[in-house]
């Protein structure tokens, strides 16, 4: 679910791509609530109609256009394209049905392998069983995936994800078993990766999908997180051998889809200095890493990721780089993320969120320490997204700033030749 770059276009808005544009202004500028449902309902109709018609290009222009001239409604535009692909109202047996997709993100690491692939059907019907017992509410219709996805195989655009909630969500009113897809995209082999099961659920127009709506408790997302871990966990590593693995909370596809990537970033890491450290038999303190920020050059300086290097200690080579890219507004940390003054971090100091965020570079920087690493060098250059012409891999900087292919020495042992 990475941020799509957003390239600068100087083609002329289409007329749905315009339509879409001022809606979401209009959205952005309401003065009340129900002003703001009035374009948010002309908006959804839009959006059902290119999306039904798979007419992606017209949604990426709008987004592409606001995302460069007004935030507030590009966040409006987005947050309702996501909300129109992944949920929808489907008439069944003369009952309205909400329906929603769901992703159950699975962070996985390991030193060989990560699988993914169809589902047995004894697992779909068990893990269906305890998405019923813990963290849906009851008498929600359920279809699962009798799949595990890698992000590689997950919907590809917008339109794809409309037509996948609608298939799923027929399925789940019918009671009808899903087949497993077809002909799925081949999976890099990653030292740490997502991997996500997908389910539609339904439930009659207004009543609760989740277990902490039917309670009217938020508080219980925690005990239904703690639960699905502890019931479905021992049934999910039978699909992953070999693998460490942590589930998060299934929930709306998109939302869970993002949380999938943000946390699997510290687990690439901590999978690297543990891989990197056990195939050359040394010490954490032997390897030294180099953090290096990259970004679109038409992106103004914007930082979109940071590519981090793994070498020897004293070796200008570089032996395994991780990517770690940046989601919302992680970008606006580095750059303008101020200290808070003793008055406001003093109001702040009960409250659950700290006042004092660590940037993305901190929270890098305090993975690598707390894996060992000491000799940390954080380049100050802006480096362009460059991948290797042969074989597409990121280049990563070395002690020098130069972008580099990452490689592992000719003598050592062979293993899984990638990192996230």
């Amino acid at each position: 679910m990475r941020r799509p770059s957003k390239k600068n276009s100087g083609s002329k808005l289409s007329a749905d791509s315009q339509r879409l544009t001022t809606f979401s202004q209009a959205i952005d500028q309401a003065a009340s609530r129900l002003e703001e449902r009035y374009w948010e309902n002309q908006l959804d109709a839009l959006l059902h109609k290119l999306l039904r018609n798979q007419h992606q290009d017209a949604i990426d222009a709008a987004l592409d256009n606001l995302f460069k001239q007004e935030s507030g409604a590009y966040d409006a535009l987005m947050e309702s394209v996501e909300a129109a692909a992944e949920s929808c109202t489907i008439e069944h047996d003369d009952t309205q049905y909400d329906v929603l997709l769901i992703a159950m993100p699975i962070l996985a690491w390991t030193r060989f392998s990560i699988a993914s692939g169809p589902l047995p059907a004894d697992m779909a019907t068990t893990l269906s069983a305890h998405l019923h017992a813990h963290v849906l509410a009851a008498d929600v219709k359920i279809a699962m995936s009798p799949m595990l996805f890698s992000i590689d195989q997950l919907p590809r655009t917008h339109a794809d994800t409309f037509a996948l909630t609608q298939q799923m969500g027929l399925a789940a009113l019918k009671d009808t078993a899903l087949k497993s897809p077809v002909r799925q995209p081949e999976t890099a082999p990653f030292l740490a990766d997502t991997r996500y099961l997908l389910a539609a659920i339904a439930a009659p127009a207004g009543a609760p999908l989740f277990r902490w709506q039917a309670s009217a408790d938020p508080a219980e997302r925690d005990q239904a997180l703690a639960q699905w871990n502890a019931q479905a966990l021992p049934n999910v590593a039978r699909l992953l051998p070999g693998c460490g693995i942590e589930l998060l909370l299934p929930e709306a596809y998109f939302v869970a889809c993002r949380e999938g990537d943000r946390l699997i970033r510290p687990a690439s890491i901590r999978a690297a200095v543990h891989y990197l450290t056990h195939t050359l038999e040394i010490e954490p303190a032997a390897l030294q890493a180099v953090i290096g920020s990259f970004g679109e050059e038409e992106n103004n300086g914007r930082v979109d990721e940071y590519r981090i290097s793994f070498g020897l200690a004293g070796d200008d080579d570089v032996l395994y780089g991780v990517v770690w890219p940046l989601y919302g507004q992680e970008d606006d940390d580095e750059a303008y993320r101020v200290a808070p003054s003793p008055a406001s971090a003093a109001s702040t100091a009960s409250a659950s969120e700290p006042a004092f965020r660590k940037t993305p570079t901190e929270e890098i920087v305090g993975l690598l320490e707390e894996c060992g690493i000491i000799r940390i060098k954080r380049l100050a250059e802006l480096f362009s997204m460059e991948f290797c012409d042969d074989c597409g891999s990121p280049l990563f900087p070395d002690v020098n700033a130069d972008l580099v292919h990452a490689e592992m020495p000719e003598d050592a042992p062979a293993g899984n030749p990638h990192l996230h």
